[in-house]
């Protein structure tokens, strides 16, 4: 393990507590993992052992958690033999997850405007995300939320409002985006929805705003495109593929713009996180 993670990173023997499917091959798994659950941020994540006879790991984005009770849950759609083991799985069974693991998204106060842009399964850590800046103390975010899938959300729907109950409950704003026809969904890209929202902003509420993002690679740089188009900052959650997430194998390397000269980092531990411009400057 990379010598500066070292007590940061804990491998726990989780009890799954209750494992729930949705349409289209999603899971919401919850697992007893308190070490995790109390260092946890929003865009970190677990390197998860899907089940004994499957040596190779599985990378999940952290849903939400609670310290108290000491539970993590992680959204997953079932792709490949792992996940289906996982997905098998049910309350008391244990699986092995080592993390938290990440650079997680870091709040901006002088800009409390967040806009929280999401598409598949890159929607967990901003789901956790809009929760920390609900509920941050002493300092009033402004979340909104722009999500984007092609399968059922696996949460409740607000179909009339086109928006997640769940985040309606919180009070943070939400529209919802899909190619598929779903209800409450807009037809089109959600980088579409968030370009033509910011587009009727003030440029004093622009001067406010910071992008927060996560999903698959074409979407990522559709929304640095949105921020470089409005003058934004944005933090870009990355997906990649991952041997061992700790740091040591170097295979999720990624080319970042670091004073103004290009350097490979490993999305594991020096990302997931990174500033949107240095990944995919203009």
């Amino acid at each position: 393990m990379n010598k500066g993670h070292r007590g940061t990173i804990f491998v726990t023997e989780a009890e799954v507590l209750a494992q729930t499917a949705y349409p289209g091959g999603q899971f919401i798994a919850r697992l007893r993992a308190p070490d995790c659950a109390r260092t946890a941020t929003a865009g970190s994540f677990v390197h998860l052992q899907c089940s004994p006879g499957i040596p190779m790991r599985r990378p999940l984005s952290i849903l939400r958690t609670n310290a108290t009770e000491g539970w993590v849950e992680v959204l997953y759609k079932v792709v490949g033999q792992g996940l289906q083991a996982l997905a098998a799985a049910g309350p008391g069974d244990r699986v092995s997850v080592l993390g938290p693991i990440g650079q997680g998204f870091r709040p901006d106060p002088a800009r409390p405007v967040a806009l929280l842009i999401g598409g598949g399964v890159g929607i967990p850590p901003l789901m956790f995300l809009a929760e920390v800046l609900a509920h941050s103390p002493g300092i009033r975010f402004e979340p909104r939320a722009f999500f984007g899938s092609e399968l059922p959300f696996p949460f409740e729907v607000n179909a009339e409002g086109g928006s997640l109950r769940l985040l309606d409950d919180a009070g943070i704003p939400s529209q919802l985006a899909s190619n598929a026809g779903l209800p409450g969904c807009k037809p089109g890209f959600v980088t579409d929805l968030a370009r033509a929202w910011v587009g009727t902003r003030p440029a004093a509420e622009r001067a406010r705003m910071t992008i927060y993002s996560c999903g698959p690679t074409p979407m990522l740089k559709a929304v640095q495109k949105v921020a470089d188009e409005f003058s934004l900052p944005s933090q870009l959650c990355l997906e990649e593929f991952m041997a061992c997430a700790v740091g040591g194998c170097a295979g999720c390397v990624v080319p970042v713009l670091v004073d103004g000269k290009r350097q490979m980092k490993r999305v594991c531990v020096d990302g997931p996180v990174f500033d949107g411009a240095s990944v995919y400057a203009a």
